[in-house]
């Protein structure tokens, strides 16, 4: 039986705008299991990035528990959820959030620093991480010298280089043409079937198809949470060895 990564229960987020309260979630119930795919949807106000936020420990609840890898972290402190987010937690942005002057192997590298892991041991991983989404041959270029989608491809091997628990992919086809777009979720599906979890947000229902299972948010409930039975899947033969 899959391993729960991903455990909430009856979480709620609160917010205090002037003299009004926004519920941003309100009591939201839910697992995602070892190796899933999951899609989280929703139209804008309805809770979807509070709680990407919220898996990804970049904020914390109002109420309720959250379970990472069986380990309740809804009441961790800031020092603790930035160990927590270090080392189980993979993040890929819409806007890559690349460093612009740190060559594509030393923004990879950025987590494993944190990790406190030897220079020549942070290399090795970096190269290996870089490799997997062919990029081994853009090593030392800089953002400004990489394409939209050779940028993402080193956001992805950065997510995927402390070998994190779970991948939290923010629009991470946001900022692409369409045909870029194809080929970072055909790259985002090789990582799923080479074991790893995924929660992907996304505003895109062609995006979603991808997904296993697709989660639909509306004012901070869960509106839907049912398996994806029409997956598309894109076939890139070269993305088979992540």
């Amino acid at each position: 039986m899959a391993k729960e990564i991903i455990k909430l229960i009856e979480i709620s987020r609160h917010y205090q705008v002037g003299t009004e309260i926004v519920k941003a979630l309100q009591s939201i119930t839910l697992t995602v299991k070892q190796n899933e795919f999951v899609a989280l949807m929703g139209p804008s106000g309805s809770g979807k990035s509070t709680l990407m936020n919220t898996l990804g420990c970049l904020d914390t609840p109002t109420g309720g528990q959250y379970f990472l890898n069986g380990v309740d972290v809804s009441k961790m402190s800031d020092n603790r959820l930035a160990e927590i987010r270090n080392k189980e937690i993979g993040f890929i942005f819409q806007t890559f959030n690349l460093l612009p002057r740190s060559t594509a192997l030393e923004n990879v590298m950025l987590p494993l620093i944190y990790s406190g892991i030897p220079k020549h041991k942070r290399i090795e991983m970096a190269e290996l991480a870089l490799e997997k989404v062919q990029l081994a041959d853009r090593m030392n270029h800089k953002p400004n010298e990489l394409s939209g989608g050779q940028r993402q491809r080193v956001a992805i091997a950065r997510a995927l280089v402390n070998n994190p628990s779970l991948i939290l992919a923010d629009e991470p086809t946001g900022n692409l043409d369409s045909k870029t777009s194809q080929e970072i979720i055909g790259l985002l599906e090789a990582i799923h079937r080479a074991g790893n979890t995924i929660v992907l947000v996304t505003h895109e229902e062609d995006i979603a198809l991808h997904a296993h299972r697709i989660i639909r948010l509306r004012d901070g409930l869960v509106e839907s949470d049912e398996e994806n039975k029409n997956i598309v899947t894109v076939e890139i033969p070269e993305q088979q060895t992540v």
